[in-house]
């Protein structure tokens, strides 16, 4: 039956939405391809026990006839499904929900320009607002905030990694989500930390038959699993290795020289990559492992845990005087996790969560200078643990109250140890947090009106210090084609990423994690308030939202300068106000979206002058479009996107006099980068094979046209010359990539 859906919502445009577990088993010849709609849903509907109603010309809600027995008064039955405003945002899979928040299922997801695998830290950058400063997945950023102002959760685990390949790969298995929530504004109170955005992955949730996938493609390979053991029970597993350390592919190699240009793997004097055959060794994996079991008839326990782990060893030889020289240094990252999940429906009207997690990650490196006998170490580690409980009460059918205790404990570790001159530092803070939360959440009858108000109460043990996030998520749909929002929040982090210094961990990884201590690293503070409109019909789909946020409590250290700011300890605050628009047409099987977003994002440093100028991760102008043709088994997808460049700092000039000790800057980000332009293409079949399994290809091509775009610029003393010399960092050049996946 959901085979007979996926067709029928390709062919007409429609949605199917139904309970998993109530048509999983379901299974009749399929309707003649001929009928139309009406009829195709008339023969489904006398053929098996299910009930089909059409809701707004698009949506088809799917459920069980009723039995011929009338069941007792007191006994009520209720569907409760999330208010989408719309169900196909840029592609099928991802919807834009009534609140405003975005909702991708990947197993669902349809085919995005430039992509082989349904990597979601990738996908959400296709969203207007939601972009990578530097086109990686450990730098995105949300309405102009850093990677690390954004909360990632996987199955409740905070994420402190997100990335493989120091940024390129996701760090998370594209085969195995279920569904991945992601806000930029008005998120719930039960959401600490994270100042800019959220991303809520879940998986393995979904009540299925045992299914396995297996996958490739030309950088890693994996499998991922799930088990149905009983009726109640089920288990997923998954892994995933790259083939780095013994495959270099074409795709490899073009990722290899885009990440590691302009560090300690390359040489600064021509910028050319060292010889990866012989002199690095480089490696990634992630593990997961789920158990969910049905506990009696109200409750349900699910245990998840995931491992990933980045590992490069790098070993650097030269022939000197006194003969032969070979040093080795090696930089590994690893992100372990747990979360212990405890679910008790009590009745129809009061639901009880309690959940315990913990997190550790860890950076740690070894350099070994190859001109001198130098060695350095250094280490940054995360471990943060934290219990939730949570209930939620229906006052009426379309009224809850939701109340809740968080607590966080978060240390954060940061060593360096050096021989030659020898030094030694040592540094390691914890934060406690306790939280109360009181959440409502109501609708009104016919659904076209809802106000979500929350308010999260922070105590932070070290500081004294009490800290109120008042939330509001309210829309109103006039007519069922025009839809307003009005979405508003305070947030607040303690643990945030810094740059001591550009040459730390080897060049590749530079951030570290530090914890704040309410006087040099300030705790963040966020406010941000946004209204957006949404008009839709069967075939046009155009949103337009409006947002101002104000961070305060950033430092100059966590805005990766590399300008005079670089050394200079600073806090402070940025303003960013905009505007994204999408416009979205349904051609029936090919269909097409255009976005614009502008935004103003501007520092403010009190204690520097000049005081205010534009930040780093400021992209003032960006557009991308696409255009997606999806038949059955064949999809395709054309797409580009362009964008202003970002701010750069110019010298006053290029030469130096003898005496001078170094570059005199003009003002902090005077310039900007040339525009980028990327056209990106994508191109997959499945085939059908076994009774139940598909086979699907993929290939891919990321900048199509080869443009060298520069990503980002800064300038340094070449003593030969004795001249101030721009180092560029460029963009992945052409980088194709294939895919292939069994589903059986």
């Amino acid at each position: 039956m959901k085979t007979i859906f996926g067709d029928i919502e390709k062919a007409y445009g429609v949605h199917f939405n139904f309970i998993e577990e109530e048509v999983a088993n379901v299974s009749i010849f399929p309707p003649n391809p001929a009928l139309p709609l009406a009829k195709k849903i008339f023969y489904l509907e006398n053929r098996t026990d299910l009930h089909f109603e059409v809701v707004a010309g698009v949506y088809i809600t799917v459920s069980k006839k009723p039995v011929v027995e009338v069941p007792p008064p007191e006994k009520e039955v209720r569907v409760s499904l999330d208010e989408v405003a719309v169900e196909k945002y840029l592609t099928n899979g991802i919807s834009k929900k009534a609140d405003g928040a975005y909702l991708i299922k990947p197993k669902k997801l349809g085919i995005l320009p430039g992509l082989t695998d349904t990597d979601v830290l990738q996908t959400m950058q296709q969203i207007p607002g939601i972009y990578s400063a530097d086109e990686t997945v450990t730098n995105i950023n949300i309405r102009g905030g850093t990677h690390d102002q954004n909360l990632f959760l996987w199955n409740g685990i905070r994420m402190f990694q997100t990335g493989h390949f120091f940024g390129l790969i996701s760090a998370f298995n594209p085969n195995l989500n279920d569904k991945i929530e992601i806000f930029k504004n008005g998120t719930s109170a039960f959401y600490g930390e994270g100042v800019s955005g959220v991303v809520a992955i879940t998986s393995g949730a979904a009540k299925t038959d045992s299914t396995t996938c297996i996958s490739s493609n030309l950088i890693w390979a994996g499998f991922n699993t799930k088990l149905r053991m009983s009726d109640k029970a089920f288990f997923t597993v998954s892994a995933r290795r790259s083939m780095t350390d013994f495959f270099r592919s074409p795709t490899y190699k073009k990722y290899y020289n885009r990440i590691f240009q302009n560090t300690v793997v390359t040489d600064l004097n021509n910028n050319q990559a060292v010889d990866y055959q012989n002199n690095e060794d480089f490696y990634f994996y992630d593990l997961t492992a789920q158990y969910h079991q049905q506990v009696g008839a109200k409750n349900e326990l699910d245990i998840a845990t995931i491992a990933i782990r980045n590992l490069l060893d790098l070993n650097e030889s030269t022939t000197t005087e006194n003969g032969f020289v070979s040093k080795n240094s090696t930089l590994g990252q690893q992100n372990f996790g747990i979360n212990l999940y405890w679910k008790t429906n009590w009745d129809d009207r009061n639901t009880t969560i309690a959940s315990f997690y913990a997190s550790h990650y860890n950076l740690d490196s070894q350099y070994e200078n190859i001109n001198n006998s130098q060695i350095q170490k250094q280490k940054n580690s995360v471990s943060d643990n934290g219990l939730r409980v949570e209930h939620r009460h229906r006052l009426q059918d379309l009224w809850s109250l939701n109340a809740g205790y968080q607590y966080i404990e978060t240390g954060v570790r940061n060593d360096e140890e050096i021989n030659n001159p020898a030094f030694l530092r040592f540094n390691k803070k914890v934060v406690r947090t306790h939280a109360l939360i009181l959440e409502s959440d109501w609708k009104a009858p016919n659904n076209l009106t809802g106000l979500k108000t929350g308010l999260r109460s922070n105590y932070i043990k070290e500081f004294d210090k009490f800290i109120l996030e008042p939330r509001l998520q309210f829309y109103h749909s006039f007519d069922g084609h025009f839809r307003m929002t009005i979405s508003a929040e305070q947030k607040s982090q303690t643990v945030s990423q810094a740059v001591d210094l550009q040459q730390d961990f080897l060049g590749v990884e530079k951030r570290r994690w530090v914890i704040a201590d309410n006087s040099q690293i300030p705790i963040q503070r966020s406010r941000q308030a946004e209204i957006g409109f949404t008009w839709k019909n069967k075939k046009w789909l155009v949103t337009f939202d409006n947002f101002i946020k104000k961070v305060d409590g950033i430092s100059t250290s966590g805005q990766s300068f590399q300008n005079q700011l670089e050394f200079v300890k600073l806090n402070g605050s940025y303003r960013v106000y905009g505007t994204e628009l999408l416009v979205q047409r349904n051609f029936g099987k090919v269909y097409s979206w255009m976005s614009y977003s502008i935004n103003n994002n501007k520092y403010n440093f009190p204690e520097y002058i000049p005081p205010k100028f534009p930040s780093n991760y400021e992209i003032a102008h960006m557009v991308s479009g696409a255009v997606i043709y999806d038949w059955r088994q064949f999809k395709t997808a054309l797409g580009a996107k362009w964008y202003t460049g970002r701010a750069e700092t110019t010298p006053i000039s290029t030469t130096l006099t003898p005496n001078q000790p170094g570059i005199i800057y003009n003002n902090p980000n005077n310039e900007r980068l040339g525009d980028f332009f990327q056209v990106n293409l994508s191109v997959s079949y499945q085939w059908k094979v076994f009774k139940k399994g598909n086979f699907e290809a993929s290939f891919a091509v990321l900048n199509l046209l080869n443009k060298h775009n520069i990503i980002n610029r800064y300038y340094r003393v070449n003593t030969e010359t004795n001249s101030a010399e721009s180092v560029n960092t460029y963009a992945l050049g052409r980088t194709p990539n294939l895919s292939l996946k069994l589903q059986i």
